[in-house]
């Protein structure tokens, strides 16, 4: 059964048409690995890029006198994979952040900035901003500067969240690299009684979410060797969690395309429920 707040996630017709109505009203923002986020004011997405006026990198309804008390903040990372043709960590960027972000808006009371929010990890701003998505992990080659501070943020009380890497060799470079960041803490598997998954929204069923090519389809939702899909985590000492896992699952996707009648319910509805119990969870503690 879920939650009575279950009334507020509002049907796929209404929830799309917000989406498209204000997604691509928001202008597109320039940014790659190596700009990175302003370290001034911190509703800034980043400062903007070479020739680009201040007023273009803005994002509509927010100024310098205006912040925020969330922001959707995505790890920008390196990779040591230069076989891809664009970084890893922009997967499904900047849609799916702002997608999500609409719903978050709409769903909570939360004072959340409309916009996308990339941050590099070296970046001593980083601590600001107490939640963190990442994307892609399989393919994460972080150097030493972007692992201590990814270190330094989690110790003093950040919140990871990671998302969209499928099968045993993603998962492989994903350990090698997180075990480098925290070696003394190990990684456990969430139970579905664990307190994030009814922070807001009760979530009865930890399901496996598609990419959209997939979930158009209609058929087998996994990737590569990722057949089953696990939610793990990474908890201190004193049981305060600091990385969330979702592996084998693509909940980027899922947000990035919930406008689309094609893309199912299911998997959309589950992926905002858990998004926002994620961002409850780990700000509330």
């Amino acid at each position: 059964m879920r939650s009575a707040r279950r009334w507020a996630l509002p049907s796929a017709m209404l929830l799309g048409a917000a989406v498209a109505a204000v997604a691509f009203a928001l202008p597109a923002s320039p940014l790659h690995y190596g700009i990175e986020a302003s370290a001034s004011a911190p509703h800034q997405s980043s400062a903007p890029a070479s020739g680009e006026s201040q007023a273009a990198a803005s994002q509509p309804g927010d100024s310098a006198s205006s912040p925020h008390e969330f922001y959707f903040t995505r790890a920008a990372y390196g990779s040591s994979f230069s076989g891809r043709r664009f970084a890893s960590w922009t997967t499904d960027y900047p849609k799916a952040d702002r997608q999500f972000l609409i719903g978050l808006r709409r769903l909570t009371n939360i004072d959340a900035y409309e916009a996308e929010h990339p941050i590099r990890l070296d970046d001593p701003e980083l601590r600001r901003y107490p939640f963190l998505y990442a994307v892609e992990v399989g393919y994460m080659g972080m150097d030493a500067a972007e692992i201590a501070g990814l270190r330094d943020y989690l110790l003093a009380g950040g919140f990871l969240f990671v998302d969209d890497f499928w099968g045993t060799q993603e998962w492989q470079n994903f350990e090698q690299q997180i075990r480098q960041v925290l070696p003394e803490y190990g990684i456990v598997d969430l139970s579905p009684d664990h307190p994030l998954f009814s922070s807001f929204y009760t979530i009865d069923e930890l399901i496996q979410v598609p990419n959209v090519q997939l979930g158009a389809m209609g058929g087998r939702t996994w990737e590569k060797d990722g057949y089953q899909p696990h939610y793990r985590a990474i908890f201190d000492d004193r049981g305060r969690l600091l990385v969330l896992i979702s592996w084998n699952t693509d909940l980027g996707d899922a947000w990035e395309w919930a406008e689309q009648p094609y893309y199912p319910l299911r998997f959309s509805t589950f992926a905002y429920e858990l998004g926002v119990n994620a961002i409850i969870y780990g700000m509330s503690h």
